[in-house]
């Protein structure tokens, strides 16, 4: 059997040396707090300062949605109500995305908005949101002639966005999760839809502590999405959807 390759073994030594730097603290190289007052308090002012910055986005949030989180019940009126995709199961709406349209479908029975956007993703053939939405909205009691589709809307600011640019949406109710519903009325104000929020309720499991940490990172992104305001990924011509939704009187 013939020996190791030479270049081998030679990787192999050299990624033992590195892993052996990693793990290795040199003697008097280890972390040590400032030995004086003014440094110990210039360490704390440091975290504090970063703490602050990495908090502020998620303050922001939350000052920006303020009282205009609601129910369904006291939800203000408003002519469409849009629905952020939340993922499929074997091509049917998840469960988190079932109650968010089972709140949209409850809104259009109510005769709080007249008409239902629904956007989301359908980036490839086999994935398709805003499709499966509306099935479900069709056989919960929505009417086909109110329902819009919104096939890239791959992330909020985009659903947001398209919904004014492409749309023409100026004033909305955002049904979303509790723990999302503040970075929709956020990035949806930012982008200029007047708006108001139905926060769904959510079995408090493993996918809804997820959404919430996610929401604190997601909060940066927001934060910069609403200052730069850039073009969604896909933006296209104007669609008259909403419109046509909104003229029917059927």
């Amino acid at each position: 059997m013939r020996g190791p390759v030479p270049g081998l073994v030679r990787r192999i030594r050299s990624g033992v040396r590195r892993v052996g730097r990693v793990r290795t603290v040199p003697p008097g190289h280890a972390l040590r707090l400032p030995r004086t007052r003014r440094g110990r308090r210039r360490a704390f002012q440091a975290v504090v300062a970063v703490t602050v910055l990495a908090l502020a986005p998620a303050t922001w949030m939350n000052a920006t949605a303020g009282p205009r989180v609601h129910g369904v019940a006291d939800a203000p009126a408003a002519p469409v109500a849009i629905v952020f995709g939340a993922g499929l199961w074997n091509g049917a709406p998840s469960p988190y995305l079932a109650h968010r349209l089972d709140a949209a479908a409850a809104l259009y029975e109510r005769g709080t908005v007249r008409a239902v956007l629904v956007t989301g993703d359908n980036s490839r053939h086999d994935y398709d949101e805003p499709d499966a939405m509306r099935s479900y909205l069709l056989r919960h009691g929505v009417p086909g002639h109110k329902i819009v589709s919104d096939y890239a809307g791959f992330d909020t600011w985009d659903s947001c966005s398209r919904a004014h640019r492409i749309f023409g949406v100026n004033r909305a109710v955002l049904v979303s999760q509790g723990f999302h519903i503040r970075r929709a009325l956020a990035l949806c104000t930012a982008a200029g839809v007047d708006s108001d929020g139905v926060a769904v309720g959510a079995k408090r499991d493993v996918t809804w502590a997820y959404g919430g940490v996610r929401e604190i990172f997601a909060a940066g992104k927001a934060a910069a999405d609403a200052l730069l305001r850039p073009d969604p990924q896909f933006l296209g011509p104007r669609e008259k959807g909403v419109t046509e939704a909104l003229a029917d009187s059927r």
